[in-house]
């Protein structure tokens, strides 16, 4: 039966863990999702869209704070947005002192700003745009109204073109003060085999026009920007676009008439300045330039009147959808245990029937069921197996004492019938074959007692060079008469544990089996090294096929071998049990044609040990 553990991986707790977890998880997901959504719902019902109320009052001091050096003439205005919301509107310092307040209420250093007010730090999340520094914050790029005439004729000129090349566009004014051209449609970017201008072509020359006041502060931004991006000797070639956009180029052209001036076609950015790390760096500088110019930074706070933070309160809807949503959970928790638990037991009926019905029992998972259906078929297996040794080993017993007892009962009944004379001959046939009677019997007890376990085995310190030479003198006449040459290879005087009668019987059915297979003129070699006894024999060998059988019970290498010729088929049997017994191991190595090697293992005597 295999010993192998079970991978975790396959194994029925950890099929069972993630059974439980998931149904976990499942009760936590639908638990969370309907607090979060009873939550939000008693939110948006106790708040009454003060979600659009921050977002409009946020804005509307942001676009103060751009426009304003500080708070000192806010108060008004927020006076006004808290009145129009019915809400407590608050103004502090990073450190939670107060700005402006629309009224008195409870302290709020325990409460999270709805939001952080700075113009240079828009928090996109509640504007929804796409640009960090408010455009109102105009600051040192306000465009004088001297110059922005050239600018809004060049605008209608840009207009124009993007109207020719199909562009739907219209002209705003940004904060500063200077024109810009928007496009409200896209159009077509090729007409027949004719290219038409692109929007960049059309817009190229207003975005590179630049006031002198614009001009000394993008210089300034140019410095700035430099600095940040490590340009070095290179800083001279950044230019800043009124766009606020960085590239690297050559001096610009002053246009002295009307003293705006026209960058050089912009060029790209080196590699080693990505445009996004360009981007940053003119940002990090307009903040810088435009600090002065807008208010100071500010957390917002919106509560309700007279309340630091807001009270919720379940309605009968929200406690209906929380017991239908717990039912509806209980409801799959049940029915999941139910399928999975079906899941298991159905293989463990399976196994069940088959040992009822002792037929194989299928193995369709590799988990502990599995396990156990592998482990009752090896079962039955084994089972069939011993039920079948057991019926040819009556049988082969039956067979082996049958034999010499027919042989007994003819010459006896041949006698009686005076068929055959009763003399010394007869009296030496009959001995003969009960000497054989008693062999098999003594072989067959020794197997019973060392399958009960209560085989006797007395062991001693055991010369090995005084057993071999007992067997080989005991079997040389049987080799002689075979025609085989028997030899002794003993290495010095080694002595194991053992009990000394058993050992000769071991190896004398050894050294018996060689005798009986080794043809006229072969040899065999008893040999000894230290605790390794070793019987070679130079006979027929044994083909690869009958190698594991050789230790079975009545088992014959040639079947049509006669007891006289192919011994009782219970030495090799007997060998194993009695080397066993004396804790050692027995092998046989053999290939036909090439002779046979028997090796026994044995015990190392203690007190040989001791001494060496």
């Amino acid at each position: 039966m295999s010993t192998e553990r079970v991978p975790l991986r396959h194994s029925l707790v950890t099929r069972l863990l993630v059974t439980s977890v998931s149904i976990a998880l499942v009760a936590i997901s639908a638990t969370a999702w309907l607090a979060a959504t009873t939550t939000t719902r008693a939110i948006s019902h106790e708040l009454g869209g003060a979600a659009a109320d921050q977002k409009a009052v946020y804005e509307a001091l942001v676009g103060y704070a751009a426009t304003h050096r500080d708070w000192s003439g806010a108060a008004t205005l927020v006076r006004s947005r808290a009145a129009l919301i019915g809400r407590r509107i608050t103004l502090t310092t990073d450190d939670k002192r107060i700005i402006l307040d629309s009224q008195a209420g409870p302290d709020l250093q325990n409460v999270r700003p709805a939001a952080v007010v700075d113009p240079l730090d828009v928090d996109i999340g509640l504007t929804g745009g796409a640009e960090h520094i408010d455009e109102r914050a105009a600051g040192p790029y306000v465009v004088p109204s001297e110059d922005r005439y050239v600018m809004n004729e060049t605008a209608k000129n840009a207009l124009r073109c993007l109207r020719r090349a199909g562009y739907g566009a219209v002209i705003d004014v940004a904060p500063t003060g200077r024109p810009r051209v928007l496009l409200t449609t896209v159009g077509r970017r090729a007409e027949g085999a004719r290219i038409v201008p692109s929007p960049e072509g059309c817009t190229f020359e207003l975005d590179t026009l630049v006031s002198a006041a614009e001009k000394k502060a993008l210089q300034e931004l140019s410095e700035l920007t430099a600095g940040c991006l490590g340009l070095g000797g290179s800083a001279g070639q950044l230019r800043i676009a009124p766009t606020f956009r960085a590239y690297l180029g050559p001096r610009s052209v002053v246009r002295t008439k009307t003293e705006l001036f026209k960058p050089a076609v912009p060029a790209q950015l080196t590699p080693a300045r990505p445009e996004d790390v360009a981007q940053e760096c003119v940002d990090a500088g307009r903040r810088a330039q435009l600090r002065p110019y807008v208010a100071p930074r500010a957390l917002l706070f919106v509560t309700a009147p007279g309340e630091a933070r807001t009270t919720l309160s379940l309605s009968g809807v929200g406690v209906g959808r929380i017991v239908a949503v717990a039912g509806s959970v209980l409801l799959a928790t049940i029915a999941a245990t139910v399928l999975v638990g079906r899941r298991l037991v159905r293989p463990l009926r399976k196994v069940a029937d088959a040992a009822a019905m002792q037929v194989p029992a299928p193995v369709s998972t590799r988990d502990e069921i599995g396990r156990l259906a592998r482990a009752l078929n090896e079962s039955a297996q084994r089972r069939e197996q011993a039920d079948e040794q057991r019926r040819t080993m009556v049988n082969d017993v039956a067979h082996e004492l049958r034999t010499p007892l027919g042989n007994i009962r003819t010459w006896l009944e041949a006698a009686q019938d005076d068929l055959a004379p009763t003399d010394a001959q007869l009296l030496a046939l009959l001995h003969e074959e009960a000497l054989q009677l008693q062999h098999i019997i003594d072989d067959l007890g020794d197997l019973a007692a060392a399958d009960a376990g209560t085989l006797r085995i007395n062991s001693e310190p055991t010369a090995v060079r005084d057993v071999l030479t007992h067997v080989a003198d005991s079997h040389r006449g049987a080799a002689h008469a075979a025609g085989v040459r028997m030899d002794l290879d003993i290495t010095g005087d080694p002595v194991v544990l053992a009990d000394q009668v058993r050992l000769r019987q071991v190896i004398g059915n050894l050294v018996a089996n060689a005798v009986r297979y080794t043809p006229a003129g072969g040899s065999i070699t008893i040999g000894a090294n230290g605790t390794t006894i070793t019987v070679r024999d130079s006979g027929t060998g044994i083909t690869a096929e009958d190698l594991p059988k050789i230790f079975d019970r009545f088992w014959r290498a040639d079947e049509s071998r006669s007891r006289a010729t192919g011994g009782s088929g219970l030495g090799l049997a007997i060998a194993r049990q009695l080397t066993e017994a004396h804790g050692g191991v027995i092998e046989v190595e053999s290939e036909e044609g090439h002779g046979t090697l028997c090796t026994i293992r044995l015990p190392e005597c203690p007190d040989q040990h001791e001494e060496g």
